[in-house]
């Protein structure tokens, strides 16, 4: 049997090894833990291996020569069996004691010695630091006795113990006196692919800077096992060896000396990641669009299985499937990256397929790092979802903690407290971070912090639309506009959060309105698997008191955090944010809007400096109105403002909020209690206006009083105040009011006053030349006077004398005003005419009996021409289903002074109806006007070639810095267009036999200015049959419209160019590049002046779909040779009279 061939056998008869025993006797767990300060943690730092035993005083290397002469001195055959038997598919069916002593004095062949020799050397060639035997198991076909060696650079496992001794002088032979103590515990070794294996097959071995984590298996008693994972990135080869050990100490002593020993083997390593990997990890990151060069750093883990719990034998090892993959710590998020298929194993037994996965960093609940090996979590959650855990390992896990602690630290600069628990070894403290790399960033990095929380949550960022506000009160103030889309206007809890947790501790802005945007998705909403996002603390760190606040809705939560994480929060606007009705039937009480629960008490308390509470348009149940009481009643709440207007309060409720207010009579500054139910009484009012002594803003606008000859407030009340804005409008001004009002306003008190609103408060022209002679001073008084839909056609004469004499305001709004006789605004025009004292007009939605007539045309066009003062003027129209408030054609005319005006700065005149002719006024007027700066025209009803018409005339202005975009003019154009094709298809036009000359025309003009090119007309004259009925496909409809869209887009870049042009001049700056100036130069007409040239542009322009004319059986010459045609006009006549007549026949109005 000595002679008898030697096989491999399959790997699934392994026998159960015996206890390895350490040849040092340090406990295991004295090895200190790693520090950042390498940037690469390691498991031990001491230069003598942690398991040395007291007695041994020194390790030599092993001599490799030596111990090669000495192993290739024996003899063994490999080449016949005994009797001349051939071999077995699975080699001799030996007895156990043949096989003992053929392990024992056996020698490989001669054969292997030449590539053992190069082979072994680089095995032997370490410091030997851990060693021990594999107990002997008998198997059906064969048996072995194992050895495990650990040295600074291998783990290596020999066939038999001899082999090891050979190779390793310091290990005793099989009979010789053993150097470690043997336990009583069991040991064995399972891999899940096949190791490292020698070229002999006497030993396979793990080279340590293959390792990538050593770790404890999470597999239940009665087992302690250790799972060593190791990639090589030369073959592309990754696997995972498991040992599987009955004794605790057994398997720490073993864990402590593998982790020690490849840790510092990877310190020694200068390679860490090939080029290939790299740049496949990099573009992994590509796709979900977290690629940074700055922010990339990548890792090999390993994604351990999950088995805790369960009972484990040697049979369910092979379940316990650990994937090694590759952690990439992107820009916004963490991804587990599979390894290429490259990188995979091709055995039966290989790592099974891994699909890649990423979790927003900002999501990240909660971080465990594992102090007795490399094992760590990651926590991740997404609100409203249970936390979901990715279970790692890896040997640079302090490393892999520091960056991914970084990059929180980097997303969230200023939040002192990061919402995760961090359970990490006391080397992991904030002192052993990596430091953050100065990086400048305006709003305290708002934009870098909420892209991360829209990655987190997957929420698309052009959704979400805000803007800064650095000119109002408490400023900046962050201001959150309607959500960036028209089919879900509505922000959802998802992105709401996402800009709640932004903006906390953020402390840019003194204000925070949310005005406008809709609340009631995060009202009363819970979050019942998790709480690391609830306010526990101020940012100070001190603790509050608020009850249970896990219990409550996330509206609340949130809003807390906004107000206890900054210190310079002052004012926080949440108007017309809620929709909800209060109800009062019921078991269950109404929660409320849930802003009062949230605020006050923190006001209360003093946790918070907001004092200026913005409730406007929120209906207010019992409940709130019980927080704003307790608060409202505590002067240590000190609230400069709480603002209640429009909030459904009654007579009760209004009493008691004012009651409350009267306490803070000290500090508050600012009271708004327009538009509710309640009705005042004169004399109970001045009670409670007699306590307040600072008030620098009061609405009372649409509120009732009782009736009575008393006046709302009293003039000493008034005087005493300091008042920036008075708001009565909507409310009933009796004569004893208004007095008092105009001796306030000759009162030089009275000169902080800015803002004065009198909308809707049936004031005739005789009082308010009345007020105006009141607030006269030497110089125009700054103040802007609101005096929209009153009578002020009442006593006309004396407020046309009043704005003659210059005795208005600075600023004056007087829309939508109803004029019975035409005349009498044909006088308030020239006397705006000769007006010197005001610079801001607004007359916009002025209602006239019919449209202007060419006398008031001409007072308007005097006006533009002759003012000095006006700089703002809105002569805006508004046209309804129900009535209409616009100028008339003649508008066109009147506009012409504005070439002659030199001061005017901003122009309104939207909802006018101009069309094409207007398009041809603007046109001139901007060749000529060079002091205006905005013009406001959108809505006006222009296609597109008018659009073109106000565009081209932008080449010769070079002080323009606004004109829309027109986007409601192109929609209103689309929507013709689709009317049209709808009604073709539906009255059976598709044959379309006997077409007017008015639908030609217009057809030819609208197809000509889309889309370039000669038009493809049949020679036929108008009205005779065609002689096959072609009908109009959808196709050509979807063509013309997309060749109308991409001319109105490149219209508009065009127009963009231009006024980025303007722009640049007046900041001092040169025009546009020469390349864009050649390209525009180019691409412009000549000029836009004319109708004519409009009109000839046009027509000269052709279109590819030439079916539509076909079947209209109408040829250009067809158009042009009827001389009642408008094109023929336009050739005659070019003045505003025939541009009118065409637009009536083209249908452009």
């Amino acid at each position: 049997m000595s002679n008898r061939q030697r096989r491999k056998s399959l790997s699934i008869f392994r026998p159960p090894l015996q206890p390895l025993t350490p040849i040092r006797d340090e406990p295991p767990d004295s090895a200190p833990a790693a520090t950042l300060k390498k940037r690469r943690p390691i498991s031990c730092t001491d230069d003598e291996s942690p398991m040395s035993s007291p007695g041994a005083q020194k390790i030599e290397r092993t001599d490799s020569k030596r111990s090669l002469s000495r192993l290739m001195t024996k003899d063994r055959s490999r080449g016949t069996q005994k009797d001349g038997r051939p071999s077995s598919i699975f080699g001799s069916l030996r007895s156990l004691s043949s096989l003992k002593d053929e392990d024992e004095n056996s020698a490989p062949s001669p054969s292997s010695m030449h590539s053992a020799a190069s082979a072994i050397p680089d095995v032997a060639a370490g410091l030997l630091i851990h060693h021990g035997p594999l107990p002997e198991v008998s198997g059906v076909f064969r048996r072995r006795c194992p050895y495990l060696v650990l040295t600074d650079l291998h783990l290596t496992q020999f066939k038999s113990q001899g082999r090891a001794s050979e190779v390793f002088p310091d290990i005793s032979g099989p009979h010789g006196p053993a150097k470690t103590n043997l336990r009583h515990s069991r040991l064995s070794s399972s891999s899940s692919i096949h190791e490292v294996q020698g070229p002999s097959d006497g030993y396979y071995s793990i080279p340590l800077v293959h390792v990538i984590a050593v770790y404890k298996l999470d597999d239940g008693e009665p087992y302690f096992s250790i799972e060593v994972a190791h990639l090589n990135d030369n073959t592309s080869s990754a696997s995972t060896m498991t040992l599987q050990i009955h004794d605790p100490g057994e398997s720490s002593a073993w864990l402590t000396a593998i982790r020690s020993a490849a840790s510092k083997a990877r310190l020694t390593s200068s390679v860490f990641f090939p080029s290939s990997l790299v740049e496949y990890t990099a573009k992994s990151l590509e796709r979900e669009q977290d690629y940074h060069p700055d922010h990339f750093h990548m890792f090999k883990v390993v994604q351990r299985a999950n088995k805790s719990g369960k009972r484990s034998s040697s049979d369910d090892l092979t379940k316990l499937t650990s994937k090694i993959c590759i952690l990439a710590v992107g820009m916004y998020k963490i991804h587990i990256v599979p390894l290429p298929k490259s990188a995979k194993s091709s055995s039966s037994t290989s790592l099974s397929e891994l699909s890649g996965t990423s979790h927003g960093i900002v999501t990240l609940s909660s971080v465990n790092i594992q102090t007795f090996d490399d094992s760590f979590q990651l926590w991740f959650r997404i609100p409203f979802k249970p936390p979901h855990a990715l279970h790692l390992a890896a040997l640079c896990v302090h490393e892999v903690a520091s960056y991914i602690r970084q990059a929180t630290e980097y997303l969230r600069p200023e939040w002192i407290e990061q919402p995760f628990a961090w359970i990490a070894p006391s080397s992991l403290n904030d002192d052993a971070l990596l430091p953050l790399a100065p990086e400048e960033d305006d709003n305290l990095a708002f934009d870098r912090t909420l892209t991360a929380y829209c990655a987190g949550y997957a929420i698309d960022t052009s959704n979400i639309r805000y803007a800064i506000n650095y000119t109002c009160d408490d400023a900046p103030a962050f201001e959150l506009l309607p959500r960036g889309s028209i089919r879900r206007p509505k922000y959802s809890s998802m992105e709401l959060l996402a800009i709640f947790r932004a903006l906390r501790y953020n402390e840019t802005f003194h204000t925070i309105r949310f005005g406008g945007i809709n609340l009631d998705v995060l009202n009363g909403l819970c979050d019942p698997h998790g709480w690391e996002h609830t306010p526990w603390t101020r940012r100070s760190g001190e603790p509050v008191d608020l009850g249970e606040q896990q219990r409550t809705s996330i509206l609340i939560q949130e809003v807390r955090a906004l107000a206890l994480k900054s210190r310079r929060l002052r004012r926080m606007d949440f108007s017309y944010c809620f929709t909800r009705r209060p109800s009062s039937a019921g078991a269950v009480p109404d929660s409320g809007c849930g802003i009062c629960e949230a605020l006050f008490p923190l006001c209360v308390k003093q946790y918070t400096n907001v004092d200026w509470v913005v409730l406007d348009g929120n209906l207010l149940a019992d409940v709130d109105i019980d927080y704003l009481y307790a608060a409202a009643i505590e002067k240590s709440s000190r609230f400069r403002a709480i603002e209640v207007g429009h909030c459904g309060l009654g007579d009760r409720n209004l009493e008691i909020v004012l009651q409350a207010l009267s306490h803070q009579g000290e500090t508050l500054e600012a009271l708004s209690c327009c538009g509710n139910f309640a009705r005042l009484q004169p004399l109970d009012l001045r009670e409670y206006f007699d306590q307040f002594s600072f008030i620098r803003t009061l609405d009372f606008s649409n509120t009732y009083r009782t009736s009575g000859a008393e006046p709302l407030f009293a003039f000493n009340t008034l005087r005493r105040w300091k008042l920036t804005e008075l708001s009565l409008s909507g409310s009933s001004i009796n004569p004893e009011t208004l007095a008092v009002l105009a001796d306030y306003l000759r009162d030089p008190q009275s000169n902080s006053l800015k803002i004065l609103c009198l909308n809707q408060c049936g004031l005739t022209g005789g009082n308010v030349k009345d007020l105006c002679r009141a607030m006269t001073r030497s110089t125009p008084r700054q103040l802007h006077l609101f005096i929209s839909e009153n009578y002020l056609e009442q006593e006309h004469a004396r407020l046309v004398e009043a704005v003659e004499q210059s005795l208005t305001p600075s600023q004056v709004t007087m829309e939508m005003l109803e004029y019975r006789e035409e005349e009498n605004y044909r006088s308030l025009l020239q006397a705006w005419a000769r007006n010197t004292s005001t610079v801001y007009l607004d007359m916009s939605k002025v209602a006239l009996p019919l449209a202007a007539s060419t006398a008031t045309a001409a007072a308007l066009e005097a006006m533009l021409a002759n003012n000095e003062t006006l700089q703002i003027l809105n002569i805006e129209g508004e046209e309804t289903h129900l009535e209409s408030a616009i100028f008339g054609p003649t508008l066109n005319q009147a506009l012409l002074g504005l070439k002659q005006n030199k001061v005017l700065k901003v122009l309104h005149v939207e909802h006018q109806k101009l069309g094409m002719p207007g398009a041809n006024t603007i046109a001139s007027i901007l060749e000529e006007n060079s002091t205006l700066l905005e013009l406001h025209c959108a809505c006006n009803g222009f296609s597109l070639q008018a659009f073109t018409v106000i565009v081209s005339s932008l080449k010769n202005n070079t002080t323009l810095l606004y004109l829309p975009y027109m986007e409601e003019d192109r929609e209103a154009e689309f929507k013709k267009w689709d009317r049209e094709f709808e009604g073709w298809r539906d009255s059976g036009l598709r044959s379309l036999t006997t077409p007017t000359k008015a639908t030609v025309n217009t057809m030819r003009r609208s197809l000509g200015a889309a889309m370039p090119g000669p038009l493809q007309i049949a020679n036929r004259p108008i009205g005779s049959p065609t002689k096959q009925k072609r009908q109009y496909t959808q196709q050509q409809a979807d063509r013309l419209l997309t060749s109308i869209n991409t001319k109105w887009d490149k219209e508009m870049a065009m127009m963009q160019g231009f006024l980025q042009r303007n722009h640049n001049l007046a900041h001092g700056s040169h025009g546009l590049p020469q390349e864009n100036r050649g390209a525009i130069e180019n691409e412009r007409p000549a000029t836009g002046l004319s109708a004519r040239t409009s009109v000839q542009l046009g027509s000269n322009e052709a279109t590819p779909l030439g079916e539509p004319d076909r079947q209209l059986g109408v040829s250009m010459g067809a158009a042009s040779d009827n001389g009642d045609g408008a094109v023929d006009r336009l050739e005659d006549d070019g003045d505003m009279e025939t541009a009118l007549m065409m637009s009536k026949k083209l249908n452009l109005d």
